[in-house]
């Protein structure tokens, strides 16, 4: 019976968003113990925050949760307790959360910055959550993050656990704390959840058990209902009336037993329902899901052969470039080869032309000079030899003529003398003798020929 109900309250709990998390209530006739009287035990760590016990309810009864220390979801978010509220003819539980701000916890005060209403145990900075040391246990050896306030309670101490009904707190929400209630929550977190559940199954919590006094009060963190970092209750916070609660127990039992029957009846049709809706929901999503998988599979197969074909195209396109670019660097040097051996070719040929014409000129021009200077010699010869012969027939000529007018001049330096006449004598003077006639001079010798040279041997131009 009881794991059914727990069941139940854990498949109602899971319906709703955590987005949207609200108020969630479980009906109970008659009202919770008041708060018992303890002290904090001390912070564990930084970013622990502080979560006040509470009473809440089982099939035995109203058992005690403790109080204690735990990590928030996510930096920023402060915890909202739950509390006890009446209905008009029961008992509601609503359940606490972690948002942004600080909703409405009925008016109850928790203590230790739960006074009713808002938190005055500390905030957030930049990440950083601050204690403050006027409600919160902390060492400051090791938490450095404090400030000291002192928290003004607008409540009465009473220990009151519940608002409404019979004796309970008459707080209203205020206009900030309803703005709260409707911005975006979180649900407990799952050591929380499993706090309470560690709870349940102590037999030492039960009301029934410890008449508002229970021996573990609060805990360093959650789950931990043993061992170290324990506080007891000082006191219950009024005293425990045992007998109404006994009547109200069997009452409530009773009623509990109509209502487990019927919620079980209920809860059997709503699990077959939802068993053949998650039936439909899975075949269906098994059936979106293979389609999906054989999508996908198809996709990734055509992605594969698209990147196999591209893979080949490339690496084929790869190749035939590299065997274009080798070819063309093969031509290229076979190219170059050519044109080194045409060229080399082309010099050695244009050296053998230009050294064999320069040899043949330097044989023509030898030879040219070579003749050039025998002509010279020839005609200088010549005309030494011709100059010769010519003077030799002029001084030939001069002495000729010279010695015939010696000659001459000799005879007639030599005459007769003839006397002369004179104007006694009678015989006649003589007539005077014609000059001789000049001795016709040599005619002059043509020059000798001169000695033809032997011809030179013929030279051979230089190799």
């Amino acid at each position: 019976m009881r794991n059914i109900r727990l069941l139940l309250l854990a498949v109602l709990i899971l319906a709703i968003p955590a987005a949207s998390f609200a108020q969630f209530g479980v009906s109970v006739m008659i009202a919770p113990p008041a708060l018992p009287i303890y002290t904090q035990p001390m912070l564990p760590a930084a970013g622990y925050l502080w979560t006040p016990g509470y009473w809440s309810y089982g099939d035995e009864g109203y058992f005690w949760v403790p109080g204690t220390w735990v990590e928030p979801p996510t930096a920023g978010l402060l915890w909202t307790p739950g509390y006890w509220g009446w209905s008009g003819n029961a008992f509601a539980w609503n359940e606490g959360y972690w948002g942004a701000q600080i909703g409405f916890y009925g008016g109850v005060n928790y203590g230790f910055g739960y006074g009713g209403i808002g938190y005055g145990g500390g905030y957030w900075n930049n990440g950083a959550f601050y204690y403050n040391r006027s409600v919160n246990n902390v060492n400051v050896t090791n938490i450095h993050n404090v400030y000291n306030k002192t928290v003004i309670n607008n409540t009465a101490m009473n220990h009151v656990s519940y608002n409404g009904g019979k004796g309970g707190i008459s707080a209203r929400p205020t206009a900030a704390e309803e703005t709260a209630a409707h911005e975006r929550h979180t649900a407990p977190t799952e050591t929380q959840t499993q706090h309470v559940h560690a709870a349940s199954t102590n037999h030492a919590l039960l009301a029934s058990v410890n008449h508002g006094r229970p021996a573990v009060a609060a805990t360093s963190k959650p789950g931990e209902l043993t061992g170290r970092g324990l506080v007891a209750a000082k006191r219950a916070g009024a005293p425990y009336k045992a007998t109404e609660s006994k009547a109200a127990e069997n009452k409530a039992a009773a009623t509990r037993s109509k209502e487990n029957r019927a919620s079980e009846n209920k809860a059997a049709a709503t699990r077959s329902k939802e068993n053949k809706a998650a039936e439909n929901k899975a075949t269906a999503t098994r059936s979106k899901e293979n389609k999906v998988a054989e999508n996908k599979a198809s996709t990734t197969r055509s992605n594969e052969n698209k990147a196999v074909e591209n893979k080949a195209a490339a690496t084929r396109s790869n190749e035939n470039r590299a065997a274009e670019n080798k070819a063309a660097t093969t031509r290229s040097k076979e190219n170059k080869a050519a044109e080194n051996k045409a060229a080399a070719t082309r010099s050695k040929e244009n050296k053998a032309s230009e050294n064999k014409a320069a040899a043949t000129r330097s044989n023509e021009n030898k030879a040219s000079e070579s003749k050039a200077a025998a002509t010279r010699s020839n005609e200088n010869k010549e005309s030494e030899n011709k100059a010769a012969a010519t003077r030799s027939n002029e001084n030939k000529e001069s002495e000729n003529k010279a010695a015939a007018t010696r000659s001459n001049e000799n005879k007639e330096a030599k005459p007769k003398v003839a006397r002369a006449p004179t104007e006694y004598s009678k015989e006649p003077a003589p007539h005077a003798q014609p000059a001789s006639r000049r001795v016709t001079t040599a005619h002059a010798q043509p020059a000798p020929r001169p000695v033809k040279e032997a011809p030179k041997a013929e030279e051979h131009p230089r190799q």
